[in-house]
Formats: C-alpha cells, sequence, structure tokens
C-alpha cells in the first residue's frame, strides 16, 4: 500500500470538485503554486496523469475520475466526522438533505420553516436533484439523508427507508382541454392526446413508462421537462395534459383540472432514506422526529 499524504488527496478532491487551480488554493487558504506542486507529487506517486490543464480550463482524464469517486465519499465521511464530533447538541451542526425541487417546494418547504424556528443556529443545505441522482449523493455522502419518490429502483441494501407520505398521480389539463371534465378516458385513449410529463431521468417518468407498459401499450409523451411547475404552466396554455403527483397540484386551480382515468392509478410514496452505515447527529434526529 502507497504511503501518500492526506494532504495530498485533499488538494486533489478540491481541485477536481472545482475544476480550478486558483479556487482550490482559495479554499484550502494556500498559494496557487502549492496547490499545482501537491498535484503534481500526488500524480507522480500515482504514476498516473490526473488533471488535463489549459490556460482555460481544468479537467478530470478518466483515472482522475476514477480517484475522485473513491476521494469524495472518503472526504464526505470526515467531513461528517468532524460536524458531529462538534455537534454538542440539537441546536448545532448541520443538516444536508438531497431532494427534487417538487418535493422541496410542495412538502418539505413547511418542515425545513418549522425546523429552523426550534434549533435557528443549524446550518440546513439542501441540494436539488431527481429522486435518482438523491441516491447517488447519498451513497456518495454528499447528503445525509434523502427525500425521495417511491418506487425507485435505484435505492441500494444498505438505504433504510421510513414511508412518510402517499399519494397518487393525476393527470391535469386546462381549458383547452375542458370538453374532457365529465369524461374518464382510459390510457390508451390518452395516448390520442399531448402528453407532457417529467424526463426519463425522473422515477415519475420510470413509473409512467411502466404504468403504460403493463396495459401494452407504448407512451411517446409530446413534451418532457425537468420541471413540474414548468408542466403545470404549459398545461395551463392547452401546450397538453400534464402528469404530476397530486401534491404539487396548486390549490387554487381555477384554469386547471384533474383529467379522469378509467384506470385506478398506483399509490405512490414519499419516503426518507438513510445510509444504514452511517450514524445520526443529533440536529439529525431533531428533523427527523417531524416525521
Amino acid at each position: 500500500m502507497m504511503d501518500i499524504n492526506y494532504e495530498l488527496y485533499k488538494v486533489f478532491y478540491h481541485v477536481a470538485s472545482t475544476l480550478s487551480f486558483s479556487e482550490a488554493s482559495k479554499q484550502l487558504f494556500i498559494s496557487q503554486s502549492a496547490v499545482s506542486q501537491s498535484i503534481k507529487t500526488l500524480e507522480k506517486k500515482l504514476d498516473q496523469t490526473l488533471f488535463i490543464r489549459s490556460t482555460k480550463k481544468v479537467r478530470l482524464t478518466s483515472e482522475g475520475e476514477i480517484l475522485l469517486r473513491h476521494v469524495e465519499p472518503a472526504m464526505n465521511l470526515i467531513q461528517r466526522g468532524e460536524s458531529q464530533l462538534l455537534d454538542t447538541g440539537a441546536n448545532r451542526g448541520q443538516i444536508r438533505i438531497g431532494a427534487s425541487d417538487t418535493i422541496c417546494r410542495y412538502f418539505l418547504v413547511p418542515y425545513l420553516e418549522k425546523f429552523h424556528r426550534e434549533f435557528p443556529r443549524v446550518h440546513i443545505k439542501v441540494t436539488n436533484a431527481t429522486s435518482i441522482h438523491c441516491v447517488e449523493l447519498l451513497e456518495s455522502g454528499v447528503v445525509d439523508f434523502i427525500v425521495v419518490n417511491t418506487p425507485n429502483a435505484h435505492l441500494g441494501n444498505v438505504v433504510t427507508t421510513k414511508k412518510i407520505h402517499s399519494f397518487r398521480d393525476v393527470f391535469v389539463g386546462g381549458s383547452s382541454f375542458s370538453h374532457l371534465k365529465e369524461k374518464p378516458l382510459s390510457l390508451k385513449q390518452l395516448l390520442d392526446y399531448p402528453l407532457l410529463m417529467l424526463d426519463k431521468k425522473s422515477t415519475t417518468s420510470e413509473f409512467l413508462h411502466s404504468l403504460f407498459q403493463q396495459h401494452q401499450l407504448d407512451l411517446v409523451p409530446e413534451i418532457e421537462l425537468s420541471s413540474n411547475d414548468l408542466l403545470i404552466d404549459l398545461a395551463r396554455i392547452g401546450l397538453g395534459i400534464a402528469f404530476l403527483p397530486d401534491y404539487s397540484l396548486p390549490k387554487d386551480q381555477k384554469d386547471l383540472f384533474v383529467v379522469p382515468t378509467k384506470e385506478v392509478l398506483p399509490m405512490r410514496s414519499l419516503v426518507i432514506a438513510q445510509n444504514s452505515q452511517m450514524p445520526s447527529s443529533k440536529a439529525m434526529e431533531a428533523f427527523l422526529s417531524y416525521f
């Protein structure tokens, strides 16, 4: 096993995270030349080129990307350990949450507000990502826990989950499709209309495609987006029928309505997922107690 100084990996992590030698030097409070020398030393010890340098930008080599995948979880684990040693109570430290924009806006905000009122000294960091990407953030240690939709085939064996909310997805139309208000449609009939949905990097997309496949139907959406809010806007102006979780449907929906379906859509759940191999801080336990 090579005896390589931890500081070299620390410098590598900051350069790889920022793709900037100057930014890494600011974060580490050392000179840019010291950063450059540390990277050269690490590359020499590993006998690998880790970065491709040019006058305008820095990027990782394939070897650098492999190393980052291993160094990043280790750095996050060390930072988490330091945070927990300094955390002497629920009103100190930080909680790092991963969740999608929709889950944050339409579900988590009241809980975050309540927690901030009760524990104002705790730093709250929320990373927005799809439910699929959130699992990657959890596995790499970037976040302490995630709030995601299920079913989610990407949740691994080391993850423990707690169900916190049940919901059903709905098809939503605007005034252009008002003739469908009292006319339940089958999934097959829905294919005759322009369907708006989240892109394929989401569990909601996976769920809907799977649902149509169970009925031997090929789903070809008119528009795929990364935001439920945009889907709502496009449904309002008549571009199509949007597929949304019911908790994201605006309460004041005078210009929107739920398109009834002949098939009863399955229930889904919101869950909190944690890495079962990682300890919980007091601040994190206080937040999770709300559920």
